[in-house]
């Protein structure tokens, strides 16, 4: 929204039309994900005959390298062409994903689309992160990260439990994959006609903010990564909250499978933990910015760790979805909040920059946790992987405590009462 002058407004409330757009634009991004979550490992084993765990996670591999990739590349671009057309481009590449699944005859062409996804939801949702950072201005700004994460979480549990009731009716091809495509084309259509640029709220901001504004790209990554300690802190912690993601995306289906779980109760599985951790950061988004950002995070790997290891103890249905819902909370403790301290940390003029480096390093998580739980799982079994990225993320909640400092001019002033 802008002034009589022209001028734009910081604000959810000065940019509600257009903020509540968005939202709904990563809703599609994050249904783009959910397509692949409950149907995709089933897929590997029943029509490609794939037993090895390393080989069959490839598709994770090329998935997380890919978006990391594109998280960096969709901050830079962001700064140097504006928001909107990397959004846009990022939904034209979405359009062949579905169809690559739909008649891949061999599991290359699974690769190939997950790469391609990779490239859709670095773009786009980098994008629709950025955007609402600069609508929303510094007061609200943990509140606008758990809405736009929310959707985009909720939007992947719905998919997952649609497409694997889907796929127990009609077979894992081509029904849950027609979902996609849906998605892909109203995204295109939404972005290409409705979707304003946020760029000028960014440079509003800029004017009044304290942190340096002259970094190049270098030091941006630099000071993302490893120099600043809370925007280190974060990019450690989002790493490795993303493993375990990638370690839930494509193990747990198959031990859910291995214990003799039907393909429809593996679904409510695989939907449950987004559910949550959707639903709950409209709760933990707004929360950070009332009580401050740093003990939600340590809070939340360690809850995080806690569930790992119930799902790794486990061999119910009920304990596993106990499990799941511990592991939806503490991700829903993290994820927003992660990104709000960013925005709290980098000078707007570099903060596009600054979420491509930290996403980069958070979604590369998918990679590492592909390898890792892979690797691992083929040598010493499902439930070692899982034993094994329990103990990393107790170790990153641990990290944060230590390393970070309080981002939020709320929490900054709780911990001095």
């Amino acid at each position: 929204m802008s002034t009589a002058t022209g001028e734009p407004r910081l604000g959810i409330r000065a940019n509600l039309a257009q903020f509540s757009l968005l939202v709904a634009v990563n809703a599609l991004v994050g249904g783009m994900l959910g397509q692949e979550r409950t149907v995709l490992p089933l897929l590997a084993e029943r029509a490609f005959g794939l037993t090895g765990y390393t080989f069959l996670l490839t598709y994770v591999l090329a998935f997380g390298v890919t978006k990391a990739a594109t998280n960096y590349v969709a901050g830079t671009l962001s700064d140097r062409f504006g928001r909107k057309p990397v959004l846009l481009a990022g939904w034209l590449i979405a359009i062949p994903v579905p169809l690559l699944l739909i008649w891949a005859p061999s599991w290359g062409w699974v690769v190939a689309a997950n790469v391609l996804l990779g490239v859709n939801q670095g773009l786009t949702w980098s994008t629709t992160v950025i955007m609402k950072i600069d609508l929303a201005g510094p007061a609200r700004r943990g509140l606008a990260m758990g809405l736009n994460e929310a959707a985009g979480y909720l939007a992947v549990a719905v998919t997952a439990l649609v497409t694997g009731y889907l796929a127990a009716r009609y077979g894992l091809r081509p029904a849950p994959f027609l979902l996609g495509l849906a998605y892909a084309a109203l995204g295109l259509g939404l972005t290409a006609s409705v979707v304003r640029e946020t760029h000028g709220h960014a440079r509003l901001e800029a004017g009044g903010h304290v942190a340096r504004a002259d970094l190049s790209t270098r030091q941006v990554f630099v000071h993302t990564s490893l120099r600043e300690r809370a925007l280190s802190a974060a990019s450690q912690a989002g790493m490795v909250n993303n493993l375990n993601d990638g370690l839930a995306w494509g193990l747990f289906p198959i031990l859910f499978a291995t214990a003799g779980l039907s393909v429809s109760r593996i679904g409510i599985l695989a939907a449950v933990y987004p559910a949550v951790w959707g639903a709950g950061q409209l709760v933990t988004g707004s929360l950070s910015d009332r009580w401050g950002r740093k003990h939600l995070i340590t809070g939340g790997m360690l809850v995080q760790a806690g569930a790992l290891a119930l799902v790794a103890l486990a061999d119910t249905f009920a304990l596993w979805l106990v499990a799941a819902v511990l592991l939806g909370v503490g991700t829903a403790m993290v994820y927003p909040t992660l990104l709000a301290t960013i925005g709290d940390v980098a000078h707007p003029a570099w903060r596009a920059r600054a979420v491509g480096v930290y996403r980069l390093w958070r979604d590369g998580g998918f990679a590492v946790g592909a390898l890792l739980a892979g690797i691992i799982a083929d040598l010493w079994g499902l439930r070692a992987a899982v034993w094994v990225v329990a103990a990393i993320t107790a170790a990153s909640g641990v990290l944060v405590a230590v390393r970070m400092y309080e981002t939020h001019v709320t929490g900054r002033r709780r911990g001095r009462r």
